[in-house]
């Protein structure tokens, strides 16, 4: 349910030194800089024109009158402070989580802490590997249909003509799952330039050479290309972990719809919201889109403005459930939309 966190495997004592230095990092003067700014450092330079876009999404914010998708939450009264805000939503976190773990990998090895874990990794691996195989011969999956491909020579040869995005993508390791189910055009990015490194250096060693990895903020993205297949496990909850979660969350959809495709999926993996709470949110962004595009002079009239930007499209249903509150609910929510 929404507001559980899962601890991540494999953490060591170069994981726990890295947090240590991460809280020493995230001074008052830091979180001041990180509410103003998610800007990167990298071979990009900075981010351009983000005030403008922290101050647009604040206003639509506003002006939706909008509860915050921290706030919705099927079992509790309250919002949980702590998964409101944490230092988990700061780039100076990750800096100092990844420069431990590259430091870690170079002397042991180590790739690092796999966020959910592997069993969730292989399962959201193997998952959209079916549904992205279904798409391309023609069945697409509705709110009720599972997700069922057949294993095939041509699914596997379909699969490598499929652009793939993995946003936030830490040391790499879904990427190396996906090209185990037979995808090849990856892409992998992280506003952590130590993030970035370990993920190279991983995949270098285990015979991943083939992916791509760039330094790049998807909250400011200057990528311009559009990608067939985008992946978030995990991203968009730490964003949604920074004191301003619910205008950057504002900013994602917005940077995302522009990163899938037409015809393209999203699959966004969480731990702090569940399938519904996601599916909530893709229909407050595009009614938000809707009404925008309509106040463009004359375009009222137009039924192509009436469309959705994102339609629900199927989630993964095998994860263990639990009741805690009169309600049913997984640890982990993956839910798949297509861009229209």
């Amino acid at each position: 349910m929404a507001g559980i966190r899962l601890q991540p495997e494999d953490s060591d004592a170069s994981q726990q030194q890295a947090r240590a230095v991460a809280a020493d990092l995230v001074s008052d003067d830091d979180r001041s800089v990180a509410a103003d700014s998610w800007s990167i450092k990298s071979e990009y330079g900075s981010t351009l024109d983000d005030d403008q876009r922290h101050a647009d999404a604040a206003e639509a914010l506003n002006n939706a009158n909008l509860p915050p998708p921290s706030d919705y939450s099927s079992d509790k009264d309250e919002p949980d402070a702590d998964a409101v805000s944490s230092m988990l939503g700061f780039q100076s976190y990750w800096d100092a989580a990844y420069a431990g773990e590259l430091t870690n990998f170079r002397e042991h090895g180590h790739a690092g802490e796999v966020w959910f874990g592997a069993d969730v990794m292989e399962v959201v691996a193997s998952w959209t590997k079916d549904l992205c195989v279904d798409i391309s011969q023609g069945r697409i999956p509705n709110h009720v249909d599972d997700v069922k491909a057949e294993a095939s020579e041509l699914g596997n040869k379909v699969l490598s003509s499929w652009s793939v995005l993995d946003i936030g993508t830490g040391n790499g390791l879904l990427l190396q799952e996906l090209a185990k189910q037979g995808f090849s055009d990856l892409t992998g990015t992280d506003y952590s330039e130590g993030a970035i490194s370990l993920a190279q250096s991983v995949a270098n060693r285990d015979g991943f050479s083939d992916i791509k990895f760039l330094v790049d903020d998807v909250l400011a993205t200057k990528l311009e290309q559009e990608f067939q297949l985008v992946m978030d496990k995990g991203t968009l909850d730490a964003i949604g972990l920074h004191p301003d979660g619910p205008v950057k969350r504002m900013m994602y959809w917005d940077s995302v719809a522009k990163l899938v495709a037409p015809g393209g999926v999203l699959v966004i993996t969480s731990c702090n919201s569940t399938k519904d709470e996601l599916i909530q949110e893709v229909e407050s962004f595009n009614r938000r889109k809707i009404a925008a595009a309509q106040e463009v002079e004359g375009a009222k009239d137009d039924e192509s403005c009436r469309d959705p930007v994102f339609q629900y499209l199927s989630h993964v249903r095998t994860y263990p459930t639990f009741m805690f509150g009169g309600s049913v609910g997984s640890r982990v929510a993956t839910v798949a939309f297509l861009r229209k």
